[in-house]
């Protein structure tokens, strides 16, 4: 996400401290307020146990083990060490369980808060616009919900709970040393006060290596994802040993950039340590001289010492908190990028439908996430109207990629879509799937402007069978149940035998319950491409386009689809954007598109006599000896010349 707005927004992340960037992870921690509350009393019960123990302590060195005045012999000796012994053993099982407790929920809250903080993200990538994915790879994506997830699954987790413990461990270790010996407590507090901000400005430099580790991870990631996605291409060019290569620098990079971050944390966390026990150890030799002339005990020392080291074993354990917390900090800055990150295609309310032919008002009113086939009632075809659109892409502002479009389809109308390379006809569907919006002009659906419609309620109207098809890693089953999630098996194996696919899928191993592998890699291109058909069969919406959906297929497989096709467009809505000539000579009306433009408009025999653009292009594919004329017989002919199609 490379532009200004992404700039200023991670800007502003940036400038705010480590809590504060983290308080934005309270929203994710409200829904569990009981559990909290029961981990922080769990909390308190372990703390104050554990502040009791150096009490006994001091009780037995006094009464016991020192030689005082008054040390206890005899059986009353023996039955006071008893009950202290006692004492000491219960404040440990209190400890115990205190414990115990805290790890359970405090580990629980890690779980949940990182599993919720992965959904809302994941929920909120896929409300994203095209533009979004041209510019953050997904790879980097997939870290940003796995490792930096997992780092706020430890401070939720761990972290914080330690840290509580140990804030808290220090501050009532403080509040008892300042009970034991005010003068020799306020030496220490005075001291540790000292040694704190150059720990806080160190701890700013981790969460900004932590930051440039976790973005030099995402790019390893992001580069591996890529490269094993188009495996067979880095095979075919016997590029394994580059590719090698390049993952082994950029895994070298994270590496460096981990030791610098591990580096500024060990100073960290040596610093904290070196400064605290370096002030304690000051005060306690303080201490022993008090003893030696009589103005402490032994046991009240030994009480403070006891404490002196609980606070210089909070502050190590606080030192290695900070960097948790540093490091976290600086992967919720990443994640709330994305939570920032807005949709540029959104619903325009001020648009209002034309009054002429108003939408359904389950349409206007249905959630974008109920499944498709409960969002709009299907209808056999819908009017669409193209109004002196014009387009450019946000990273080619200065090339129209479409200029002054009109266009009305009828509905059930079925026009076909023809065009040398570059002249618009993808980015056309791409528009009327609200992929983008133009800059000029508007689409109508039903004479509604389509920007007055949530996009996943346009896209529940739409149905698209592309060239390069995605076949998700599942079975076959639920491959073509994707076009309506609530269709029965019945529904979907009837809409495999309209797709001519029914055959091959039953000769699979376990037939349509046979997963097809990752993208379909055990389906050939033409299989898959039958799954794609199905599955907009299934979908059975009331506007159908068609990019290039034949392509893929050998003659026979193409004629068989080419009749399913055709029972499919029946009535309905139909642009095609094909190399087949059966499926152009066949259609209404053909679109002649070049430079964005529409140059020619009418039916095959029209255009061919005409001797224009379209004639010229049947030309170059019939240039061979053995070419005719085309007829809508010509099945298998197709505008596979370079220069026509693309």
């Amino acid at each position: 996400m490379p532009d200004a707005s992404h700039d200023a927004r991670r800007g502003a992340i940036a400038s705010r401290s480590a809590l504060g960037v983290l308080r934005a992870l309270l929203p994710f921690l409200a829904p569990y307020k009981a559990r909290f509350a029961i981990a922080g009393v769990a909390l308190l019960i372990a703390a104050a146990a554990a502040l009791a123990v150096p009490l006994a302590f001091r009780q037995l060195v006094d009464m016991g083990f020192s030689g005082g005045a008054a040390p206890l012999v005899g059986a009353a000796g023996e039955a006071q060490v008893n009950r202290s012994f006692l004492g000491l053993f219960l404040v440990a099982v209190v400890l115990a369980v205190g414990t115990a407790v805290r790890f359970y929920f405090v580990s629980w809250l890690g779980e949940r808060v990182t599993a919720d903080l992965r959904n809302a993200i994941y929920r909120h990538v896929l409300r994203q616009d095209p533009g979004f994915f041209e510019t953050l790879k997904s790879g980097e994506v997939l870290s940003r919900l796995t490792t930096d997830t997992t780092l706020i699954q430890t401070l939720v987790g761990t972290s914080i709970s330690m840290g509580l413990r140990n804030a808290l461990l220090f501050a009532g270790s403080l509040v008892m040393m300042l009970v034991t010996s005010p003068r020799l407590a306020s030496l220490i507090v005075g001291l540790i006060l000292l040694v704190v901000l150059p720990i806080l400005v160190l701890g700013r430099r981790v969460r900004r290596l932590s930051r440039d580790s976790q973005d030099r991870i995402a790019d390893t990631s992001a580069m591996a994802a890529e490269r094993l996605a188009a495996i067979q291409t880095v095979q075919a060019f016997a590029r394994e040993g580059f590719e090698s290569q390049r993952f082994d620098a950029a895994t070298e990079r994270a590496f460096r950039a981990a030791v610098r971050r591990t580096r500024a944390r060990s100073i960290l966390t040596a610093l904290a340590i070196v400064l605290v026990f370096g002030a304690i150890v000051f005060v306690l030799w303080l201490g022993a001289h008090a003893v030696i002339e009589g103005r402490m005990t032994a046991g009240l020392l030994t009480q403070f010492i006891l404490y002196a080291a609980f606070v210089a074993g909070a502050t190590g354990a606080l030192s290695e908190v900070i960097g948790d917390v540093q490091r976290a900090a600086g992967a919720t800055e990443r994640l709330l990028e994305l939570l920032a990150a807005q949709p540029r295609i959104l619903r325009q309310p001020r648009l209002s439908p034309a009054p002429s032919s108003p939408l359904p008002a389950s349409v206007a009113s249905t959630a974008p996430t109920a499944p498709a086939a409960s969002v709009v009632p299907v209808s056999r075809g819908a009017a669409l109207d193209v109004e002196r659109l014009s387009f450019c892409y946000p990273s080619r502002p200065d090339e129209r990629a479409l200029a002054d479009i009109d266009l009305h389809v009828a509905a059930g109308e079925s026009v076909a879509i023809v065009g040398p390379s570059g002249s618009g006809k993808t980015t056309l569907f791409q528009l009327l799937l609200r992929f983008h919006d133009p800059q000029q002009g508007r689409i109508l659906l039903d004479g509604n402007d389509i920007r007055g419609l949530e996009p996943a309620q346009l896209r529940a109207r739409v149905g698209i069978v592309a060239q390069d098809n995605v076949v998700f890693s599942t079975d076959a089953m639920e491959n073509i149940r994707y076009g309506r999630l609530d269709a029965s098996d019945d529904e979907v194996v009837a809409a495999a035998r309209a797709a001519h696919a029914h055959e091959f899928i039953e000769r699979l191993p376990q037939g349509y319950r046979t997963d097809l592998g990752e993208r379909g890699v055990r389906l050939s291109g033409g299989q898959r491409q039958r799954i794609a058909i199905a599955r907009a069969l299934l979908k059975n919406p009331p506007l159908l386009l068609l990019d290039e959906a034949t392509s893929a297929l050998d003659a026979q497989s193409e004629r068989l689809v080419q009749n399913a096709l055709e029972q499919a467009m029946q009535g309905r809505t139909t642009l095609v954007i094909a190399h087949r000539l059966a499926t152009v000579v066949r259609a209404d009306r053909i679109v002649v598109l070049d430079a964005g433009r529409i140059v020619e408009s009418g039916t095959h025999a029209q255009l061919s006599a005409r001797g224009g653009l379209y004639a010229r292009l049947a030309r170059l594919q019939f240039a061979s000896p053995a070419a005719a004329a085309p007829t809508p017989a010509d099945a298998g002919a197709t505008f596979d010349h370079e220069e026509e199609i693309r």
